[in-house]
């Protein structure tokens, strides 16, 4: 179950930022998920959960974006959504969730047809903001 794994990863990024605060001034997170990376939300939620449990961050400060695989054509500049791609059925958008080079093999570019195009958005997991109260304890 990597979505745990994942929590636990996020919980010590935010630990390790807090440069000094206590743990209880964190007001907010804003994690961000990559579509690509497939996670099972619900699973992750109760991970943070479950791993914040006696600790002074509060789960509820957490929130989680999906952020949508993008894609842009070294070729043209036309820029494309992996939603916007009906034609990858699902066991190919499997396919691109275990190694997203094989979005290479699957797609190309909506425009010129060019297959030489980069992953712009959408993979991994990342902190995109953490907010703290600006009141000392």
């Amino acid at each position: 179950m990597h979505e745990l794994a994942l929590a636990d990863a996020v919980i010590d990024a935010v630990e390790k930022n807090l440069g000094g605060r206590d743990p209880s001034s964190v007001k907010r997170v804003l994690v961000m998920l990559g579509e690509l990376q497939n996670i099972d939300l619900e699973i992750f939620e109760h991970g943070l959960k479950t791993l914040l449990e006696g600790k002074a961050i509060d789960y509820r400060v957490f929130s989680i974006e999906i952020e949508e695989a993008a894609f842009l054509c070294n070729n043209c500049g036309e820029s494309w959504k992996l939603s916007e791609q009906s034609e990858i059925d699902e066991e190919e958008r499997e396919a691109i969730h275990f190694l997203p080079e094989m979005a290479h093999v699957y797609m190309s570019c909506p425009n010129c047809g060019s297959r030489d195009f980069t992953l712009e958005s959408g993979r991994g997991v990342s902190i995109a903001e953490i907010e703290f109260d600006m009141i000392p304890k």
